[in-house]
């Protein structure tokens, strides 16, 4: 806008062109129009946008109050005119911008429980159709009104109504995937990730299916590990969303999972990471095929050049039997219950190792304290 005149300036200042009016009747007037539907003009605020307007000589007193600065009339001046006629001009052409917080709170909706999202839109459905009862209504007392007021109201009416069509079809587009029931691998075989944190468990872990993708070295140091954690996210969530559009079979992203070896085991506990291999696995459902992962690859290599897609793989892992246990704290404070296993629980039961240490990464670092951290450590074995 060239004038620089804000919403509510252009809409006290278009009344003032009108006629001459002190702030009461200003109030009345934006009441009576429904003008608070359209643009954001409290009460309190007429006398500040008056002042405003005021000081940069855009309206003068028309005359002396008759009962206190409330009821000072104010006119427009010549250069008020000329500047409410460019903003207008301007205004007429200019596209409504898209800034809806309701936006906003799609974007961040991952991170709230379905009920919760339904719920909140639920509730703005309700306010927007009693707003638009209000709208008409208000406008039912004005009738018969001029072309620009009907436009006016006709403008509001058209973008409710949008807006409810919107709701409603986001509340339905909701009810719809919610019915599609989502695996979760955690769910589906819960047992093998919930351990207790006390105690060893025998476990017998069938077939499953990762996203794979290797290395060495340090995790908190490589920046190969860095890249292929990002490789294997951006794969895992873009294979979801192609699963629910193209498949109409939705699925939970897993953790985190990883392989860790090394020649000389004794390297884990003594936490020596630049000698450690890994294979970072996010688990898939078995109807991921190899087409779909390598179609996933090449849809996030467009979006973000990464060297680790190119050793981002589909694979098949069968660990069998398994002692694993749930590890509460900082990964580097893994190295007391790895000595149990090793040491002790193994040993005294005549076990040894039969495939690479695995861990599962239940929490997310970015978000959750060291001391909280939940990793389950497990450990294929063999009679010895």
């Amino acid at each position: 806008m060239t004038s620089g005149l804000t919403d509510g300036e252009l809409t006290v200042l278009g009344l003032l062109v009108e006629q001459p009016r002190h702030g009461y009747d200003l109030e009345r007037v934006i009441e009576e129009r429904g003008v608070r539907t359209w643009t954001a003009l409290g009460f309190s605020s007429i006398y500040y946008v008056l002042d405003k307007l005021a000081r940069r000589g855009l309206i003068e007193a028309a005359g002396a109050a008759s009962s206190g600065k409330s009821r000072v009339t104010f006119r427009a001046t010549v250069l008020g005119r000329e500047q409410c006629a460019a903003a207008t001009r301007d205004a007429l052409a200019a596209l409504t911008p898209v800034r809806a917080r309701v936006l906003i709170a799609m974007a961040n909706s991952p991170g709230l429980p379905d009920a919760d999202v339904v719920t909140g839109l639920t509730r703005r459905l309700d306010a927007l159709r009693q707003q638009l009862v209000d709208v008409q209504a208000t406008r039912s007392g004005q009738e018969p009104l001029p072309a620009a007021a009907s436009a006016i109201f006709d403008y509001s009416e058209t973008m409710l109504r949008a807006d409810v069509t919107w709701t409603e079809s986001t509340l339905d587009a909701l009810a719809r995937e919610t019915a599609v029931e989502k695996y979760d691998i955690k769910k589906a075989h819960k047992k093998l990730y919930s351990p207790p944190s006390r105690d060893f468990t025998v476990v017998d872990v069938p077939e499953f299916r990762y996203i794979a993708a290797d290395g060495r070295g340090d995790p908190n140091t490589s920046p190969a590990y860095a890249n292929a954690v990002e490789a294997l996210y951006g794969v895992a969530y873009t294979l979801k969303f192609a699963s629910k559009n193209t498949l109409g079979r939705d699925f939970v992203v897993g953790p985190l999972e990883g392989l860790w070896r090394a020649d000389d085991p004794a390297v884990f506990r003594a936490r020596r990471k630049e000698e450690w291999e890994w294979t970072m696995l996010i688990s898939q459902p078995d109807w991921v095929t190899e087409d779909m992962v390598q179609a996933a690859i090449d849809n996030v290599s467009k979006k973000k050049a990464n060297p680790a897609l190119d050793d981002v793989r589909l694979r098949t892992l069968v660990e069998g039997t398994c002692v694993q246990i749930l590890h509460i704290g900082s990964y580097d404070d893994e190295t007391p219950t790895l000595e149990r296993l090793h040491d002790h629980y193994l040993p005294e039961n005549g076990l040894t190792f039969n495939g690479d240490h695995h861990e599962i990464y239940l929490s997310d670092p970015r978000r959750t304290p060291p001391a909280k951290l939940k990793t389950i450590l497990r450990q294929p074995i063999r009679a010895r």
